[in-house]
């Protein structure tokens, strides 16, 4: 089976774990510790919360400020565009920031959230069904 494991540095771990868990990420306790913790978006998706001193295990490279310049953009697609919309409100009340406003693309609505390190996350919903023709 493939899987993705998107692997992010942050600064305070439980509270960002709270943060994903409030977007509807499940820990999987089975690769966490003091230093990283893994949540699970699907069986295929997952986010590894890592201390920058974990991270730094990985990577000789310094790590991005991503409150002040973007490293990457990650989508999240919703089953429907109720689901888009509580996701984004849980996140927000867990301290998630909305750096612009719902885009609309008529077969498609996204809307983004920043993490307490400024992580971009995209949530949209598409309908397949108003799909431009071509």
């Amino acid at each position: 089976m493939k899987q993705v494991f998107i692997n992010l540095p942050v600064a305070d771990l439980d509270q960002s774990m709270k943060f994903y868990t409030e977007l509807g990420f499940v820990m999987n306790p089975q690769f966490c510790d003091d230093t990283a913790k893994c949540m699970v978006w699907s069986e295929q998706i997952f986010v590894m919360l890592l201390t920058h001193d974990k991270f730094k295990t990985f990577t000789a490279k310094p790590i991005a400020d991503t409150k002040h310049a973007i490293a990457g953009l990650f989508y999240l697609s919703m089953e429907n565009l109720e689901q888009l919309n509580q996701v984004m409100e849980k996140g927000l009340a867990a301290g998630g920031i909305e750096p612009n406003e719902m885009r609309d693309y008529g077969f498609m609505q996204q809307r983004t959230i920043e993490d307490f390190d400024g992580h971009t996350w995209e949530l949209g919903y598409m309908d397949r069904s108003q799909f431009p023709q071509q």
